[in-house]
């Protein structure tokens, strides 16, 4: 039976369980050091299986060794964002805990794909990367298809169209210094330039932006949880079926799009191996001084790693 284990069991990475089991994708494992509140979420989210009508098995983990076995590992665990707290203001806090965490993968569970969703989203991924010497299709973050969703959903809303009439992509940092790549954002087939005005435009990418931190803003405690947990998901389901869909990720560049040894969001598919390829989309000259601006943003973060 497929595994996958998530190490962190607060909002999303409970959600993300559930959305695993309901689909009948996968048995979870969930560790936290919060021993209690994960086993009390397990049970409940067993309790609601007959309910939801899969046989999938959730279960609380007492220490590492029980992801052994396990086909992907997740790691959410991390302190939250707080209203007025910056990605790099959480990495102090969450360095420490990505360690430990690669730690207990590297004794237990080496062959395992490991998914990053600890922020600062990029800095943890590489951190994970070189901490576990993980081969470079092996981890990965969450980041691009979750700020992709939030684009289109801005864009969708603007021209009157559904969700399913974008094409779009969002590269670079999970941060402010993200790149939605206007040149290759079409709304129903036509370039969004010829559909919204500049000025909507403009309004809708700094928006996109800001969405973490306006949700952070709204809830007063925590960020978002069911649009992350929904984007792991996504990535899981890929990895799971080996689809080599295409996902907007947060992966170790070895020369594309003229960057190298960094960690940052571009699109590459998924499958049963990780990543397959990566992506390489023809950008603007704009575009490529904001990819290169957020590769030096996050180089400034991982100096400090």
């Amino acid at each position: 039976m497929t595994k996958v284990s998530i190490i962190g069991s607060g909002n999303v990475g409970s959600t993300l369980a559930m959305r695993i089991a309901e689909a009948n994708l996968a048995d979870v494992a969930l560790y936290d050091i919060a021993a209690d509140t994960c086993k009390g979420k397990t049970l409940d989210l067993t309790d609601a299986a007959p309910i939801a009508g899969h046989n999938r098995a959730v279960t609380a983990l007492a220490d590492y060794s029980g992801i052994k076995n396990s086909s992907i590992v997740v790691i959410t665990a991390g302190f939250p964002r707080m209203p007025g707290m910056s990605r790099e203001e959480l990495l102090a806090k969450n360095a420490s805990i990505v360690k430990d965490a690669v730690g207990g993968i590297k004794r237990h569970s080496p062959s395992a794909i490991v998914i990053l969703v600890t922020n600062p989203l990029d800095a943890m991924t590489y951190l994970a990367y070189k901490a576990g010497g993980f081969s470079r299709n092996k981890v990965f973050g969450m980041a691009g298809d979750l700020d992709t969703a939030r684009f289109v959903v801005l864009l969708a809303e603007a021209a009157g169209v559904p969700y399913a009439d974008i094409e779009t992509y969002v590269l670079g940092s999970h941060g402010d210094t993200m790149v939605p790549v206007l040149s290759h954002t079409k709304i129903k087939g036509k370039s969004v330039y010829d559909v919204l005005s500049e000025g909507q435009i403009e309004d809708i990418v700094a928006r996109t932006k800001k969405r973490g931190a306006e949700i952070i803003n709204l809830l007063k405690a925590g960020s978002a949880y069911y649009a992350p947990s929904a984007a792991v998901f996504g990535m899981v389901k890929a990895v799971i079926n080996d689809t080599n869909g295409i996902s907007c990720v947060s992966c170790v560049l070895d020369g594309e799009y003229g960057l190298k040894d960094i960690c940052i969001g571009v699109p590459a598919s998924l499958g049963k191996d990780g990543i397959g390829s990566i992506k390489q989309l023809s950008l603007n000259e704009r575009e490529i001084s904001e990819l290169k601006r957020s590769a030096e943003a996050i180089r400034k973060t991982l100096g400090t790693v």
